[in-house]
């Protein structure tokens, strides 16, 4: 079905004809008694000068329909679609503290830190949420949200991938980043509430301790899965040699297990890549919420034709209008070219003959 976005923009059609009667009024005024003459052929009727006038005329006309019409903007509506409206409401919450740029990972089989590790994971699970709302939130000292529940899962992916260590503080507010998270959850009326944290380490820092913030998803109805991120074992050089340490002692599993656990959730231990992997792939087995079926209809956009028409027409019409007054050019060149010149000698000639005659 034919329709116009912009239908009121048709009400300027008549404005070339006001214009017109206007300035056709204007000069009917009498404005001096000084008359110009004409520098229009005395043989040339009014009734030529009008046919002559009756096609620039019907030209114009046209193209000013044209431009008017793609103003309008018109759109053609296709049949009604039936869309499934079903998917997650999804959270990513990611540690950027200072202990995630320790180098105990091994991605690719070189050496990384924590956070790349979890940056090219977290990638391929974001690619494969099609059809879920996906957020992301970064915390450190405080948290915040880097990108708003959408479907545009490639502006979320550049989001995460620019993220930087210590870019909000060296520190680790959990609280922080699940309370804001159920904030963000508590602005949808009907969703699954889930949130993915992922940190390395313990809360430290922000306003809301991780008690609090488990209580708030259980009041809100927000599932908290929750992932340790952190090698068991790493091996350091000093001075006496290497020695082996544990890179993750500082990671509070017992608070992140009865975050998860209490919100209906469950607590992952990624202590590579590959368990990461395995962790996100299991997550991809949460149960999406079906919602009520949506229409949606095809919606295309007409304008450029029009459009296209009115400067194709205004082209042809400059290229015609040019091509003619070059051909008058020549012409009234040729016709002077081949008239007597007064002062020549033939002309000079001429007229001693008709004075003798005389």
């Amino acid at each position: 079905m034919l329709n116009f976005a912009w239908w009121w923009v048709f009400f300027v059609l008549p404005l070339p004809i006001i214009v017109r009667l206007l300035s056709k009024k204007a000069q009917d005024m009498p404005m001096a008694a000084l008359r110009v003459p004409s520098l229009r052929p005395s043989d040339v009727s009014e009734q030529t000068q009008l046919k002559q006038t009756k096609i620039p005329l019907l030209v114009s006309s046209l193209i000013w329909l044209l431009l008017v019409t793609a103003a309008a903007r018109p759109q053609w509506l296709g049949e009604p679609v039936s869309i499934p409206n079903e998917g997650r409401e999804m959270m990513l919450a990611v540690d950027l503290s200072g202990s995630m740029k320790i180098d105990d990972m091994q991605l690719n089989g070189r050496q990384v830190n924590r956070l790349t590790m979890t940056k090219s994971v977290v990638y391929d699970f974001i690619q494969r949420r099609v059809g879920d709302r996906i957020g992301l939130i970064l915390f450190a000292d405080t948290a915040y949200v880097q990108a708003p529940l959408t479907y545009d899962r490639d502006t979320v992916s550049t989001l995460l991938s620019e993220a930087v260590i210590g870019l909000v503080g060296e520190q680790t507010a959990i609280g922080d980043a699940i309370g804001l998270a159920v904030k963000r959850f508590d602005e949808r009326e009907e969703s699954n509430n889930v949130l993915i944290l992922l940190t390395d380490g313990q809360n430290t820092a922000g306003n809301i301790t991780p008690e609090q913030a488990k209580e708030l998803a259980i009041s809100k109805g927000v599932k908290v899965y929750t992932i340790g991120v952190g090698a068991d074992k790493m091996l350091i050089q000093s001075f006496f040699g290497s020695r082996q340490i544990n890179p993750s002692q500082e990671l509070d599993e017992g608070m992140l297990t009865n975050i998860a656990t209490s919100t209906g959730g469950q607590y992952f231990r990624a202590r590579n890549a590959q368990e990461l992997q395995a962790i996100y792939q299991q997550l991809d087995a949460l149960e999406p919420i079906e919602g009520e079926t949506r229409k949606m209809r095809p919606l295309s956009a007409l304008f450029y034709y029009p459009l296209g028409a009115a400067i194709l027409l205004s082209a042809l019409w400059a290229f015609l209008t040019v091509l003619l007054s070059t051909f008058r050019w020549f012409a009234q060149r040729r016709i002077n070219s081949s008239q007597p010149h007064p002062n020549s000698a033939d002309s000079i000639q001429a007229a001693q003959t008709n004075r003798e005659t005389k």
